[in-house]
C-alpha cells in the first residue's frame, strides 16, 4: 500500500506542475461562473420551465456540481489521458519494469493519481460556488453541508468513473491514439444527455433525484411543476429573468446512494481487469519498443526517424570537398523553395495515412454529386466530411514537439515561411476533404454557401494550428473541435462556423463573414508570435 500512495502522490504532484493544469483549473471557475448568472445575464444552465431555485448553498452548490459533472467529464478525460502513455515517452515505465510493483498497483496508483487531479478541478468549483453564492447576494449564509452534498455525491463518482475510463482506454492498442478521444467524446454525449433520464441505469448521472425534490418543493410553495415546463440542464438563453423558489437541499435515499456507490465499484472494476493483459512496459510480456519509424504514439502522432549523418574519413592533406572529415554536401535543388517547403509539409502532415481514409474522401465526394438540392448538401454532407480528417489536423503545430526536432528547426532561418506553409498544408488538406460538396455547391449556384465553405476552410487549419503550437500537444484541438462540430450539427448558430444552418431565404445564420475571418486572422496572429516568442527565449 505504501508503494501504491508514493506513486500517486509523486505522479499527481508531477501533474499539478503542468501548465494544462493551470489552464483547466482556470476553466473550472469560468464554469462555475457560466453556472451561476445574475438575474438579468440572458442564460441559465438549469431550469424548471420559467421558474430556477434561489441563489442558496443548496441550489447553488447543485446547479455548479451538475454543471461541473457534465463538463468535466468530457474536459477531464483529454487532461488524465496520458496517465501510462507519458511513463512510456519519457523512459519512466523501463524502469518502473524492473520494480516489483505489481500491475494492479501501478493501474491503481494511475487511477488514484487522475481522481485527485479531477476532484482538486471539483474543489475550486467547490470554492468558485461559494463565491458566487456572496456575490449574488440572494442568501448570504452558507451551509457547508448542503453545498457540498451534490459535489460528493453527484460530481466526485463521475470524476472517479471518467479517469476509471481514461485509463482503460490507455490500456487498449485501438483506444489509445486519437479514434478513443473521439468515441469517448460521443459516450459523453451519451452519458451527458442520456443519463438525464429516470431509466437511466444506476441512476444516471444522478439527476432524476434531484428533479424529483426540486418538483417537491415547488408543489409545496404552491407551484405545480407539469405545467410550469420542463427541467432542463445546460447552457439556455433566456429572454427574461425567471421567476424564483426556494429549494431546501436534496435528501438522497438508501436506492440513491447504492447507486453512487455501484458507480464507483464499476470504475474500479475497471481499473483492475487492465491488469490481466497490461505488459507495464515489459518486452519480455510482448510490448517490445517498435521502430521509430513506424510507431504511432499513443495521440496518434508518428515519431519521425532520425538517420545519423555518415562521415568519410580522408588522410589529412587530401584533396577534395571532404579533405576534413566533413560531411558530404548535399546538391543545391533549383526552384521554387516555397513549393517545396509547402509538398514537404503535406507530406509531413498527410504521412501514414492508409489507403481506406483517402477512399472515405473519394465516397464523400462521390455521395456529395448524387444530393439535391445543392443547400441538403451543406446541412448533411460537409459536416460529414470535415469531421473525417479530425485526428490529421490535430497534428498541425505539435508534430515538431512531439517528433523531438523543435531544437533543430529552431535553427531554420525563416520560421514564419515554415508556419505559413505548415498552414498551407492544413488549408489544402480541408479543401481536398470538402472539394465533393464544394463542388456541388458551385454547381448548384449556392455562391452563399460555396463562400461560407472557404471560410471554413480557412478557419479549421488556424484553429487546430493555434490549439497545436500553445498546448503542443494532439488532444486540445480533438477535445476543442469536436464540440463545436456537434453543435454545429445539432442547429446551435452560434457555433456554426461551415455556414450549414440556413434561414428562411436560405442564407447561412451561424457566424458572421466577419467573424471567421477576423478569428482566423487573430489565430494566425497569436501562432506567430508563439513561435517568435519561444524562438526568441531559447
Amino acid at each position: 500500500m505504501g508503494a501504491l500512495f508514493r506513486l500517486a502522490k509523486a505522479d499527481f504532484w508531477d501533474r499539478v506542475r503542468r501548465p494544462a493544469y493551470a489552464a483547466i483549473l482556470c476553466a473550472a471557475v469560468g464554469l462555475g461562473y457560466l453556472a451561476t448568472p445574475g438575474r438579468d445575464a440572458g442564460w441559465v444552465v438549469m431550469q424548471i420551465g420559467r421558474y430556477r431555485g434561489e441563489y442558496n448553498s443548496a441550489y447553488i452548490g447543485m446547479v455548479v456540481a451538475l454543471a461541473g459533472a457534465v463538463w468535466l467529464c468530457l474536459g477531464g478525460f483529454y487532461v488524465v489521458r496520458n496517465a501510462i502513455s507519458r511513463d512510456e515517452s519519457t523512459g519512466v515505465g523501463r524502469l518502473l519494469a524492473a520494480t516489483p510493483i505489481s500491475n494492479a498497483t501501478y493501474l491503481l496508483a494511475k487511477f488514484l493519481s487522475s481522481v485527485l487531479v479531477l476532484a482538486s478541478m471539483l474543489g475550486v468549483l467547490v470554492v468558485t460556488a461559494v463565491v458566487m453564492q456572496l456575490a449574488r447576494g440572494e442568501v448570504l449564509a452558507v451551509d457547508p453541508v448542503e453545498l457540498l452534498k451534490p459535489f460528493v455525491l453527484i460530481a466526485l463518482p463521475l470524476m472517479v468513473f471518467t479517469a476509471a475510463a481514461a485509463l482503460l482506454f490507455e490500456t487498449i492498442p485501438l483506444l489509445r491514439a486519437g479514434l478513443g478521444n473521439i468515441l469517448w467524446f460521443f459516450i459523453w454525449a451519451f452519458i451527458a444527455i442520456g443519463g438525464q433520464s429516470p431509466n437511466a441505469p444506476l441512476g444516471g448521472i444522478g439527476v432524476h433525484g434531484v428533479v424529483q425534490s426540486l418538483g417537491g418543493d415547488m408543489r409545496a410553495q404552491g407551484i405545480d411543476p407539469s405545467k410550469v415546463g420542463e427541467f432542463s440542464l445546460g447552457l439556455t438563453l433566456v429572454d427574461k429573468p425567471l421567476d424564483t423558489f426556494v429549494w431546501h437541499g436534496f435528501g438522497p435515499d438508501a436506492d440513491y446512494l447504492l447507486s453512487r456507490l455501484a458507480l464507483v465499484l464499476i470504475a474500479a472494476a475497471l481499473v483492475l481487469v487492465p491488469a490481466l493483459w497490461f505488459p507495464r512496459f515489459d518486452p519480455a510480456r510482448g510490448r517490445e519498443v517498435a521502430d521509430p519509424a513506424r510507431q504511432n504514439r499513443a495521440d496518434g502522432s508518428r515519431a519521425f526517424p532520425v538517420t545519423p549523418a555518415v562521415v568519410r574519413y580522408e588522410e589529412p592533406g587530401a584533396a577534395g570537398p571532404d579533405a576534413f572529415g566533413g560531411v558530404p554536401k548535399t546538391p543545391v535543388k533549383r526552384g521554387n523553395g516555397a513549393l517545396r517547403l509547402l509538398f514537404g509539409e503535406v507530406r509531413i502532415l498527410i504521412q501514414g495515412v492508409p489507403l481506406w481514409w483517402w477512399g472515405g474522401v473519394l465516397a464523400l465526394a462521390a455521395i456529395s454529386q448524387m444530393i439535391t438540392p445543392a443547400t441538403g448538401v451543406a446541412r448533411f454532407l460537409l459536416p460529414m466530411s470535415w469531421i473525417w480528417p479530425v485526428l490529421i489536423w490535430s497534428r498541425l503545430g505539435t508534430q515538431r514537439h512531439e517528433s523531438g526536432v523543435e531544437a533543430i528547426l529552431g535553427a531554420y532561418p525563416t520560421a514564419r515561411r515554415r508556419i505559413a506553409s505548415e498552414w498551407a498544408a492544413g488549408f489544402l488538406l480541408t479543401a481536398v476533404v470538402g472539394i465533393g460538396p464544394a463542388l456541388r455547391m458551385a454547381t448548384g449556384s449556392d455562391t452563399t454557401g460555396l463562400f461560407h465553405w472557404f471560410l471554413g476552410a480557412l478557419f479549421i487549419p488556424s484553429f487546430a494550428l493555434v490549439l497545436g503550437t500553445l498546448s503542443r500537444t494532439h488532444r486540445l484541438f480533438q477535445a476543442a473541435y469536436l464540440p463545436l462540430w456537434y453543435g454545429t450539427v445539432n442547429g446551435i448558430t452560434p457555433l456554426d462556423f461551415m455556414g450549414v444552418l440556413r434561414g428562411p431565404d436560405g442564407v447561412p445564420v451561424g457566424m458572421s463573414p466577419g467573424l471567421l475571418i477576423g478569428s482566423t486572422a487573430v489565430m494566425l496572429a497569436i501562432v506567430f508570435a508563439s513561435s517568435a516568442a519561444r524562438r526568441a527565449a531559447s
